[in-house]
């Protein structure tokens, strides 16, 4: 019987009033058929009173017990054994990509663009329930945070803890994320394949365009979003000891500009047939770019997600308290037959 689990067994505690009740009834019955034997002679009670025979009127209600248990038992969801059931998994595959250069630490959007960034990401990532999803961040070089996942609790906690310490190395080399996520994708399958690049800098090499075409190749389609103002601007940050404003310096203590290349993001999204969605210090619209630009992306089997079953036994129950109710019936009706029979 150790493969024998209830998922309810609380609700078998039912079945004592249940037989408390069946008991009663058994025992008024009873009491019914000595009083009319005791008011009216036998020959007169068989042309008077059409009573079926007393086993038949306690045998009726028995199995009107025996279907209540039935029904209980069905209640408690008696389960037997384990199985394990394989279940495909059908997305796609999704490579996040977030710039962590210093110029993402600018307070113009609340708290800051970083922040904002991955507050917007996070969010996202309820849109992606069943694709596959990584994590680079970047600025002068590229970190794999996250190989693809399914697991969006563990991405959750991998992006919470992203920061400019992340990629190790000023300045914006957009080629470094597109090669990065080549590599962490590997084989095209049947599933597409996006890069959803975030960044908010100018590229400081001349090799992402390069790195676009090879995603292309591959088979990845980018989705460019841009932070910032293509005009330049200056970064203020929030000293987070002081609270004071300032202006972000390089090392030789000249302000750093940040300036948002929206022509190389263009060509590199529209390079990979993708999209370039300038985000300016805004919240992003998610539902729109997951609508226009990710929904829209072939899904395909990705794994197996194996889980362990047990077999339902309340359909047998349910089956057993339906032949008792007829079986309480066909009792019924045949006493009532004979009795009419006799008068």
């Amino acid at each position: 019987m150790s493969d024998l689990h209830l998922a309810h067994p609380a609700l078998l505690h039912l079945a004592w009033p249940w037989l408390a009740l069946v008991a009663l009834l058994v025992a008024l019955e009873r009491r019914r058929g000595r009083s009319i034997e005791q008011l009216v002679g036998p020959s007169l009670r068989a042309r008077l009173v059409a009573m079926p025979a007393a086993w038949r009127r306690t045998a009726r209600t028995l199995l009107l017990g025996l279907a209540g248990l039935a029904m209980i038992a069905a209640l408690a969801r008696p389960q037997w054994g384990l199985r394990h059931v394989a279940t495909p998994r059908v997305g796609a595959e999704i490579m996040i990509a977030l710039d962590v250069s210093r110029s993402m630490l600018a307070d113009d959007a609340k708290p800051s663009r970083l922040e904002r960034a991955k507050a917007d990401l996070a969010d996202l990532l309820s849109y992606l329930e069943n694709d596959h999803v990584g994590l680079i961040a970047f600025a002068g070089r590229a970190s794999v945070i996250s190989p693809m996942t399914p697991d969006k609790s563990f991405l959750r906690l991998v992006l919470d803890e992203v920061g400019p310490q992340s990629a190790g190395r000023g300045g914006t080399k957009l080629a470094a994320p597109i090669r990065a996520a080549i590599a962490g994708m590997g084989e095209a399958g049947p599933a597409q394949r996006a890069l959803i690049l975030i960044t908010d800098g100018e590229d400081h090499d001349s090799f992402a365009l390069d790195a676009a075409k090879d995603a292309a190749a591959a088979g990845i389609k980018i989705i460019a979003i841009g932070f910032g103002d293509e005009a330049g601007s200056e970064i203020s940050i929030t000293d987070p000891k002081t609270g004071a404003r300032t202006l972000l310096r390089d090392a030789e203590g000249r302000p750093v500009v940040s300036r948002l290349d929206g022509e190389l993001l263009r060509a590199i999204a529209l390079a990979t047939d993708g999209a370039y969605v300038p985000a300016g210090t805004g919240v992003l619209d998610l539902a729109s770019i997951y609508d226009r630009h990710i929904a829209g992306l072939t899904r395909g089997q990705l794994d197996e997600r194996g889980r362990t079953i047990r077999d339902e036994l309340y359909p047998w129950c349910v089956l057993a308290a339906l032949a008792a109710l007829v079986a309480s019936a066909a009792v019924a009706a045949g006493g009532a037959g004979a009795a009419g029979a006799r008068r």
